[in-house]
């Protein structure tokens, strides 16, 4: 059982060392840092994280190949890994909002398995050539500095069976990004065991990561309130991955003319009390924790708790780590 905080990138730099500080010492596993379009690259904040911090794991979740390549995403996540002592991980994913800047992936679920195991050729140094459609080596040569590990984890972001099964021969954890959903785990576990019999591999040896919004307060109703403007930007596209949730197609509709307006409050007024239990965190920490703790239940490896994590950041980061993780620390030790 993993707990880990994940940050977006739009701080001054110099902000992550302590938060990262935080984070470790109110006894988290991890902390990951989002590469979303626009926002800063993931790599000099995660460098800073690894200065200020000397046991937790670090990653981003997830970069993406196509306006990152591999060779670029290779030398980044093996400094971070250097600097933090082999504490580094690596999160990629096919990617989101790549048509903003014209990118537009042939055969991106291809694309992607053969850009993790081009990462992974060139965090071994192999000079051998590496054949391949989209990411191909000539061969020769290696990464000219040494490379302190070359198996560092990876972590594939996907709710596709086609990406799963594709890149499953890569991978240590599978994130199913935006959900809080206990009863998708079971089904993604089906997904992910028979992925691994096909590879010769164990799916047990696969950890299935959830993580989504976050909003924890004393003032549960607030933080719900707070909860349902962030997800309802999200929720037209999640909630249609979910194979266990129903959702009306003129209440997705309406959804998805709201958030295409940026119309918070409309948005908001659409999420019932059970679309946001299944797609965030939201309430006060005794409700996160019992989320958490269902999750942990379900199968779930790692739970990771997103932005805007309260009604301000530094209010959210404090209940999680001295309301919320205890509590979830407690239960697990009771229920085991």
């Amino acid at each position: 059982m993993e707990l880990s905080i994940a940050f977006q990138t739009d701080k001054p730099l110099t902000a992550y060392s302590a938060l990262a500080a935080q984070v470790e010492a109110d006894g988290f596993d991890a902390v990951t840092v989002y590469n979303d379009m626009l926002y800063q690259p993931a790599w000099l904040p995660l460098l800073e994280m690894a200065r200020a911090t000397t046991r937790i794991r670090l990653g981003v979740a997830a970069v993406n190949p196509f306006t990152c390549h591999p060779i670029n995403i290779a030398g980044n996540i093996a400094l971070i890994d250097e600097l933090s002592g082999g504490r580094a991980y690596l999160g990629m994913a096919r990617g989101a909002w790549l048509d903003f800047v014209g990118v537009q992936p042939r055969q991106p679920v291809a694309a992607l398995a053969e850009a993790l195991r081009c990462v992974r050729h060139l965090l071994r140094r192999d000079p051998a050539p590496l054949a391949g459609d989209f990411f191909p080596l000539a061969g020769g040569d290696a990464l000219r500095w040494p490379i302190s590990r070359s198996d560092i984890p990876f972590l594939l972001g996907s709710w596709g069976e086609q990406a799963i099964r594709a890149c499953i021969d890569q991978v240590a954890e599978v994130k199913i990004g935006g959900s809080a959903n206990p009863d998708v785990i079971p089904h993604f576990r089906r997904m992910i065991d028979a992925a691994a019999r096909r590879v010769g591999r164990t799916g047990a040896d696969i950890g299935i990561v959830v993580g989504a919004v976050c909003v924890v307060d004393e003032d549960g109703a607030a933080a719900r309130a707070l909860a349902r403007r962030e997800v309802a930007l999200y929720l037209p596209v999640v909630a249609g991955l979910d194979p266990t949730v129903t959702v009306e197609p003129e209440l997705l509709a309406r959804l998805r003319a709201a958030a295409a307006q940026y119309d918070y409050t409309a948005a908001a007024a659409l999420v019932s009390d059970d679309l946001l239990r299944r797609f965030a965190f939201a309430g006060d920490p005794g409700a996160v924790a019992d989320q958490a703790a269902q999750l942990f239940a379900a199968g779930a490896a790692r739970v990771e708790f997103g932005t805007p994590h309260g009604l301000t950041p530094a209010r959210g980061l404090h209940l999680l780590g001295k309301g919320v993780l205890p509590r979830v620390r407690d239960a697990w030790g009771k229920g085991r």
